[in-house]
């Protein structure tokens, strides 16, 4: 589970910046929609909302940027010859001058609460540490800390992890390296709580192949499960069906017609919004299933907003330890029945490209406030600025 995730110098979040699903504990609305197994309280759901280009998205990418360094730090280099680390790589583009980027989480399961990070710019890793805390006994133990050329292991590490302190080149991560390594250590464990960060990047939602791969195995599996969920979204389809011919598969979908007769249909002839409820099942049955936090951008879109909110409270009515953070522009469940106030966040660009994040608690907002009002109001920010503007026929 995620408990907070700070990023600085990557894309337009220039300075340090934390985002976190920490519960205030002054507020007592909505206690289900807290993870009871937490140790901190986390919280099930968070709203990320912001104007278009504020950096809503550019929070997101830097959860991607952050995993893939961390999974794919060892692999080969690219065409151009440049390590995993330089190809992501993405500082912020409106300053002079060359600069480290840096992340930073804490995360946990029902164990330990890790605290991991590292510093970099495009050529080597330049600071890596991580903590591990008992979250039994509140121990604290070091498991690493690296500057420059110099890797110190923790003393629960250090036996097996030492010897190899010379074998990790300056463009790799420890963390990945000995994640390789056949001998199990608490940086296996660590590698395998943050797996469970998965960012859904848009064009994964658009991409019809992961549905003809995937969907085999879901009608295989869960297909009652799967046809309840498209029943009860009210999107006309009673069942689904896969016929495979001449190694091609094709999905077939059924309706009920006027005549009471079942009529099918090509699965990608239906709308698309029907398509993303799909993609957005998948996504959202791994993740409950499996305690996984997800990471969606735009969530809202091609979504009616009954339907959002329907989404969302499936995580809302589970017991499992997953998580969901998207972003939205969609601001019909902006408000006290549908979140409580820590779960709300405002992304906002200045006018140098600077992007901040600020957390719903930052101001003082009783529980009857009318959020959605305040918001459109400008009173938290977030919110797209026009100046005026007219069609004009410059030719005269």
């Amino acid at each position: 589970m995620l408990v907070e995730f700070t990023v600085r110098n990557v894309l337009s979040f220039k300075e340090r910046t934390t985002f976190h699903m920490c519960r205030n504990r002054a507020y007592k609305e909505h206690i289900d929609y807290i993870i009871d197994s937490s140790a901190k309280h986390l919280l099930k759901v968070a709203s990320i909302y912001g104007a278009n280009a504020s950096g809503k998205t550019n929070l997101l990418i830097a959860i991607d940027r952050f995993t893939k360094i961390i999974q794919e730090s060892m692999n080969a280099h690219d065409f151009n010859n440049r390590p995993v680390i330089a190809q992501n790589y993405l500082p912020f583009d409106f300053e002079n001058g060359d600069d480290s980027s840096e992340f930073e989480v804490v995360i946990e399961n029902d164990r330990y609460e890790y605290k991991y990070g590292f510093e970099y710019n495009e050529k080597k890793i330049l600071s890596e540490w991580a903590y591990r805390k008992n979250l039994i006994t509140n121990r604290t133990s070091i498991l690493l800390h690296r500057k420059a050329d110099t890797i110190q292991f923790g003393a629960s590490v250090k036996r097996n992890c030492g010897i190899y302190h010379d074998q990790i080149s300056d463009d790799v991560l420890v963390l990945t390296f000995m994640n390789k390594l056949k001998k199990h250590t608490a940086f296996h464990d660590l590698f395998d709580v943050l797996k469970k960060l998965l960012y859904i990047p848009p064009d994964l939602l658009n991409n019809l192949d992961f549905i003809v791969d995937i969907l085999p195995s879901i009608l295989d599996t869960q297909k009652e499960n799967f046809v309840s969920f498209l029943n009860a979204i009210d999107v006309g389809i009673i069942d689904i069906n896969m016929i495979e011919e001449h190694n091609e598969r094709y999905f077939y979908t059924t309706h009920i017609g006027k005549d009471n007769e079942d009529y099918s249909l090509n699965l990608f002839s239906e709308s698309e919004g029907t398509i993303r409820c799909i993609f957005l099942y998948i996504h959202i049955y791994y993740a409950i299933m499996n305690s996984t936090t997800i990471f969606i951008d735009e969530l809202n879109e091609k979504l009616h907003p009954m339907l959002l909110k329907y989404i969302v409270d499936l995580f809302y009515n589970t017991d499992s330890q997953a998580q969901l953070i998207y972003t939205t522009h969609d601001i019909s469940l902006l408000n006290s029945d549908c979140f409580r106030r820590d779960q709300i966040w405002f992304v906002e660009k200045d006018n140098y490209g600077y992007s901040s994040l600020k957390h719903l608690s930052d101001y003082s907002v009783r529980m009857d406030s009318s959020l959605y009002k305040n918001y459109i109001n400008g009173k938290y920010g977030g919110i797209p600025h026009f100046s005026d503007f007219t069609f004009e026929d410059k030719t005269k």
